[in-house]
């Protein structure tokens, strides 16, 4: 049965929002984020485990996590999940849409969250004076790319450890931005979507981290993560980027 979602209006405007200053342009003013209000028309509560849009559903609006914490996969021929991304508090999703008017992905609660809703329709509508915001909208298509792109390269390039270091530590900066502790982290997701983001065997992803708690780079604890050693943890993908 499907998770139920309640579509009533939360009334937290964009400037109260602890998470704008990450989400929104740097230097957001008053004025443009009372506009940003009338842009969000609504803001959703979504249980764990609901589907915010299916893929080939219409596309219709970009999707800004206030709490909470998501996935989004594709289903494969054989009735496999691919899981291809991961969203938190700050971050813009749903891009996968724009190119042809519906959604490639499955979005998929992690846990009980809140999703405020941007359709495009809106932005084109209030295409006046939001210079500011149609930008920054291109500067995180293009942080998609980057990250589809950073993907492509821990899947091609990257040994198993590699993956699971260059994972962990791209949890790290996202959780140290939202003023958390980049150290200590809580897994929102199962070890078996960790290995389907990764390309990799759940046993696999299981054995690393009993690896790494050997060798005294972490402290695990079911989803409770403690980053013991970060310059070492760090050293183990050299030079490759982690965004």
């Amino acid at each position: 049965m499907k998770a139920k979602i309640d579509s009533q209006d939360l009334k937290t405007a964009c400037a109260n929002c602890n998470v704008h200053e990450i989400c929104m342009p740097v230097g957001a003013t008053p004025e443009l984020l009372k506009k940003l209000d009338e842009l969000v028309y609504i803001r959703r509560r979504i249980k764990c485990g609901a589907v915010l849009y299916h893929s080939g559903s219409h596309f219709h609006a970009l999707y800004a996590v206030k709490s909470g914490f998501l996935k989004t996969e594709n289903l494969h021929d054989d009735g496999r999940a691919q899981i291809t991304g991961f969203y938190m508090s700050g971050e813009i999703f749903g891009f996968d849409g724009i190119a042809t008017d519906a959604h490639i992905c499955t979005s998929v609660a992690l846990e009980d969250s809140e999703i405020c809703v941007i359709p495009l329709d809106r932005v084109e509508h209030f295409n006046h004076g939001l210079e500011d915001l149609q930008h920054h909208f291109y500067k995180l298509m293009s942080r998609e790319i980057v990250r589809d792109h950073t993907i492509m390269m821990l899947l091609g390039s990257m040994h198993s450890e590699e993956r699971v270091a260059a994972f962990i530590l791209n949890l790290s900066q996202r959780f140290h931005l939202r003023g958390y502790s980049p150290n200590n982290l809580i897994l929102r997701m199962k070890r078996e979507e960790i290995g389907s983001y990764l390309g990799m065997k759940v046993e696999t992803v299981s054995r690393i981290f009993s690896k790494f708690q050997e060798q005294g780079l972490l402290e695990v604890h079911q989803k409770n993560i403690l980053i013991l050693d970060m310059p070492r943890l760090k050293n183990m993908i050299g030079h490759h980027p982690v965004k």
